[in-house]
């Protein structure tokens, strides 16, 4: 796969679809049919087609394997890079489609913890769970969200790291599916919100799927 490929404004509008996120999340981890997704999901068939073509005509997955089965051909795809927002794109982007990719992308993690919380993924003792609320102004802010862009690429890496030592040894060594989400956002206790408006936060890099 590619690396992070910045993505336009029309593009992100055309994410803000939940089973899009949910699509381009299994076609980031591996290759994978509309008929195989569809299982996977549990979604009809139909549906994934037609958001597995939607993703194919943006450029962020491609066709990469053709097969015969049963008198048909079944498509074989997988994530041509990992979008990223920049600054500029995400500023044209209506809020009421922003809240639509959150929200996609929210019930998506969702979704991923509750899965392996119950299957015991909180159970290794390097896991980690943290959540923090603190004030910060202005430079606070943006020297926060520099560290945590610096933090996905350190994450980037890793998986990169890994990938290549796979791929030069003749073992087959197990692996561990691990999950990452990084999170920055203005707002704390939902209890004590007192109704005013966020206002419009400093991003630096705004990573479309989080995994």
């Amino acid at each position: 796969m590619k690396r992070d490929q910045p993505i336009e404004a029309d593009v992100v509008k055309a994410l803000a679809h939940p089973i899009r996120v949910r699509i381009l999340n299994v076609l980031d981890q591996r290759t994978a049919s509309p008929k195989q997704i569809s299982d996977e999901l549990q979604l009809p068939l139909g549906t994934v087609s037609y958001h597995v073509r939607t993703l194919a005509g943006l450029g962020l997955i491609r066709l990469v394997a053709r097969r015969q089965r049963r008198g048909a051909t079944e498509h074989f795809y997988r994530a041509d890079s990992r979008p990223v927002i920049s600054d500029e794109a995400w500023g044209e982007v209506p809020g009421i489609v922003k809240e639509a990719m959150v929200g996609a992308n929210l019930a998506t993690t969702g979704e991923y913890v509750r899965a392996a919380a119950a299957a015991g993924g909180f159970n290794r003792k390097d896991a980690h769970l943290t959540r923090t609320t603190m004030e910060l102004d202005e430079r606070g802010c943006r020297e926060l969200s520099e560290q945590l862009a610096k933090t996905f690429e350190q994450v980037r890496r890793l998986a990169d790291e890994t990938a290549e030592r796979l791929a030069q040894s003749d073992a087959h060594p197990d692996t561990t599916t691990t999950t990452v989400v990084l999170m920055m956002f203005e707002g704390g206790e939902p209890a004590a919100a007192t109704g005013r408006q966020p206002r419009e936060p400093r991003r630096r890099r705004h990573p479309a799927v989080a995994s």
